[in-house]
């Protein structure tokens, strides 16, 4: 009895389960999109059709592009035990029961084990080093889901005995079949009803969905059980139609989603494109990057700290005031907030874009490497302070104080004597930098007279890898 009641739940539960899961595929064929890796012919399509993958896999990709339904498609698939476990709501025991079976299940009945566990980023380092030696040695054959970059979010041990596919979103075409087949499928999506979807509507599901296919069919849903049929047009076999307009259609998804987890992949590519579109000065690229990530709900405090380093690394003295628009609106937003604080973020922004560029800052970084490959050198005497070792020792003695010369310049000695002629500042030709260039060149030249500097030295620049080690060490 209680057999019948279990089934008859089940089954109620299957009927009233969303579009989006009474439509997932239950085999390759009728799969959409992923054709680079599920194709004819691909590599892994013939592994799963022979029910041989090869090794554990890992499906990399955005929200609503298949990677549970592969899962579940290698389920239907495979003659092994298929296990499910979500990251989110399992931790190290229920992985403990589920390795446990894995083992009886191989050691009584010679069956093998596959282990799907969605959204696999979401377990700590402790919990996927539970898993490793268990992938490892054979007990089960990870299908691990995620839509964090892999190489990042999961450990490289587990990475590197698995092969990682990455997903793509779905184009609009493969979107717009998806919707075709719910609405012509009479036993899991509409077929039996009398929907008409306007072409119109149509694109616009497809278009908002942005390839997510559970959006779209989310928001078909929404579409057809919201709105009433139409009396007018018959009450035979299905009653009157049900006719999704466009305004139906934007009613049902008001709001494009966004993909931006703010401590994901897209958190940092979106922040990533928006800061190299202001250094290549291309304003209209930044407007758009910043509105994704203010519309994404990004805090402006972050796009700001990241335009005040900006304004240092990339504009420097070709624009001083660079530096000082950027801080002036992280105050200003700090006093106004949102919405109206979104002002002084994009009058910093298109300053910074529209502003002549310099990177020679980094020449700090020069010098923090030549004093890291040899040493400090010892202050010049007439340089050290004189309020202490003056009489004694000398210090400071032949110092010349440059304001009582002519121009406030005298050619003195300021480097240790043996990096005399070493310059590690090589300013650009942009904006106010063009002219301290000028004066500097003067200046330079007139201590190279004063001094007898023979050897000069400009140091070469650094590599961006070069400069990021340098930036890790002083943290």
């Amino acid at each position: 009895m209680t057999n019948l009641f279990d089934h008859a739940m089940q089954q109620r539960m299957k009927d009233e389960a969303p579009l989006a899961a009474r439509m997932r595929p239950r085999t390759l064929d009728e799969y959409v999109g992923q054709e680079h890796i599920v194709g004819p012919g691909k590599l892994l399509r013939r592994a799963i059709e022979a029910d041989r993958l090869f090794s554990s896999i890992i499906l990399w990709g955005p929200p609503g592009t298949g990677k549970t339904t592969l899962a579940q498609v290698i389920a239907n698939r495979t003659q092994s035990h298929f296990e499910t476990l979500s990251a989110v709501l399992a931790g190290k025991a229920e992985l403990k029961d589920v390795i446990d079976a894995a083992q009886e299940r191989r050691r009584l009945y010679q069956k093998k084990t596959t282990l799907f566990v969605d959204e696999v980023h979401r377990w700590n380092k402790a919990q996927q080093d539970a898993l490793l030696p268990h992938v490892e040695n054979g007990t089960v054959l990870l299908v691990g889901a995620t839509t964090e970059n892999p190489y990042f979010e999961v450990i490289g041990a587990l990475v590197s005995r698995s092969r990682v596919f990455q997903l793509l979103p779905l184009t609009g075409e493969q979107t717009g079949k998806i919707l075709d087949a719910a609405l012509a499928d009479p036993e899991r999506g509409y077929g039996n009803r009398r929907v008409v979807l306007d072409p119109d509507a149509r694109l616009h599901l497809i278009d908002v969905s942005g390839g997510n296919a559970r959006n779209a069919l989310n928001a078909l849903e929404l579409a057809v059980e919201s709105t009433p049929p139409d009396p007018s047009t018959g009450s035979g076999q299905g009653g009157g139609s049900i006719h999704v307009t466009l305004e139906v259609a934007q009613e049902s998804i008001q709001r494009r989603a966004v993909l931006y987890d703010k401590d994901g992949d897209a958190h940092y590519d979106t922040i990533s494109a928006f800061i190299k579109s202001v250094r290549g000065s291309d304003p209209d690229a930044a407007l758009y990057w910043l509105a994704k990530m203010v519309y994404a709900g990004e805090d402006p405090r972050f796009i700001l700290r990241r335009l005040i380093i900006l304004a240092g690394e990339d504009i420097g003295l070709a624009d001083p005031l660079g530096i000082v628009v950027a801080s002036s609106a992280m105050q200003a937003f700090t006093f106004i907030g949102l919405p109206e604080g979104i002002y002084p973020l994009v009058e910093a922004t298109l300053y910074l874009a529209t502003a002549p560029k310099s990177n020679s800052a980094g020449a700090y970084f020069k010098a923090f490497e030549r004093i890291e490959q040899e040493g400090v050198g010892d202050v010049p005497t007439h340089l050290k302070d004189n309020s202490r070792d003056a009489v004694a020792l000398g210090h400071g003695k032949g110092y010349e104080y440059p304001h009582m010369q002519e121009g406030h310049f005298i050619p003195q000695q300021y480097l240790p004597k043996e990096l005399l002629g070493t310059y590690f500042y090589k300013p650009s030709e942009q904006g106010y930098e063009a002219q301290a260039k000028a004066r500097l060149e003067m200046w330079r030249e007139a201590q190279r007279k004063a001094l007898g500097i023979e050897r000069c030295e400009d140091v070469p620049e650094l590599t961006q890898e070069q400069i990021d080690a340098i930036k890790r060490k002083t943290k």
